[in-house]
């Protein structure tokens, strides 16, 4: 048994890797899904389905799990490829605005005309930017992560666990204060389990070994399919899941915030990775364009800065507040307020308009908006205007 680590990468995500050229890195190892299901936490019986076969006609992209650490190497090979220094373990210690230098805790700097902070929800250039601690806010909830080999659980000899197993999609199920999510991962050799309940850490804990009776009681009740996933889970951590307030800005001077440092999201809408890859592509596109149309960019990069903020700030405020949504409505105990979030999901395909609940992931409008932007389109036509104003 190993911790899982999977990834949704949903069109807006493979759009960005096939922008940049290394979706076919992807493809080698990911898994690219024919349908997104959701179920009844009790029975198992299905509530919600999306066909991700016609993503490409509808978003202009496909839709794709994959194991991380396969996402990690595409990236790693493709950044090799074209020549970037990767330097790993380097712990930033602080931030010399004036300067525009980087001090390593290891005590050595680096300097450079444009200083990205991409370190994550627990962000130390975010405290830098704001100049004062910015700690993560705990949301109610912590996740298990596990995965398992497809041989092992063919063994198991459950022809449910193996119906369920002959499917490239992502199956969800959803039920009071819990839901739980499963996709295949390296090809379809293994399986990704995420396992989500209320959170019972102590404050500021991020991290900590899992209790395999307190998890399996967790879902006790549930699917028999599900709990015989559960059941085989020997070894298992669990994880708090935080997010951080909206900043007010992600930019200072020569430093930009980007991803899960400036606007970290619950993983409900599965656009956390996605929406951290179309920063980096907005953000390299501007710059790209300001190199090329000016013989001093370095004097217009606050403001390119600027520019990237605008184009992203809403976007992302849209997810954040999307996966809120989302655990609410995933979350939602027994009773009249489930039996109209079950009836508006009922027989319903992706896209039929806003519901009378207002839950907005299953409104065409709000997916075509998530999943169907081109974001380096958009960069290219901002910045021409941008240079139009100088």
């Amino acid at each position: 048994m190993k911790i899982g680590a999977g990834i949704q990468v949903p069109p807006n995500g493979t759009r960005v890797a096939r922008q940049l050229g290394y979706l076919d890195k992807m493809m080698d190892r990911g898994v690219v899904i024919d349908k997104i299901e959701m179920r009844r936490y009790a029975n198992g019986e299905p509530l919600y389905s999306l066909s991700a076969e016609h993503c490409e006609d509808e978003y202009g992209a496909l839709w794709m799990v994959i194991h991380r650490a396969d996402y990690h190497a595409a990236l790693w090979t493709t950044c090799q490829e074209i020549g970037v220094d990767l330097c790993l373990d380097m712990e930033v210690e602080s931030i010399d605005f004036e300067k525009n230098v980087v001090w390593l805790e290891d005590g050595d700097d680096i300097a450079g005309d444009v200083i990205i902070g991409a370190d994550g929800l627990y962000s130390v250039c975010r405290s830098q930017l704001l100049g004062r601690p910015s700690p993560a806010v705990e949301q109610g909830d912590l996740a298990y992560r596990a995965t398992f080999g497809l041989e092992y659980l063919q063994q198991l000899k459950d022809p449910r666990v193996d119906e369920l197993c002959s499917r490239k999609q992502v199956t969800a199920w959803i039920g009071p204060q819990r839901h739980t999510v499963l996709y295949p991962v390296k090809g379809g050799k293994e399986f990704n389990l995420v396992l989500i309940r209320p959170d019972n850490m102590p404050p500021g804990v991020k991290r900590a070994e899992g209790d395999i009776g307190e998890m399996r009681e967790s879902f006790v009740g549930w699917d028999e399919t599900l709990t015989k996933l559960i059941s085989c889970i020997t070894k298992v951590q669990k994880w708090k899941l935080s997010t951080h307030p909206e900043m007010e800005t992600w930019t200072k001077g020569c430093l930009a915030l980007l991803g899960d440092s400036c606007h970290p999201s619950l993983p409900y809408q599965a656009q956390g990775g996605a929406m951290a890859v179309e920063d980096g592509a907005v953000l390299g596109k501007l710059l790209g364009l300001l190199k090329g149309s000016t013989e001093s960019p370095t004097e217009s990069v606050p403001g390119i800065l600027r520019l990237y903020e605008s184009l992203r700030k809403s976007r992302t405020t849209l997810n954040v507040q999307g996966a809120k949504s989302n655990q609410k409505w995933y979350h939602v105990s027994d009773g009249p307020e489930q039996e109209a979030r079950d009836a508006e999901m009922a027989g319903r395909s992706l896209g039929e308009g806003l519901t009378p609940t207002g839950w907005r992931w299953i409104d065409k409008d709000y997916q075509r908006e998530l999943l169907g932007l081109d974001c380096v389109a958009e960069a290219v036509e901002a910045f021409a205007k941008w240079k139009q104003g100088q």
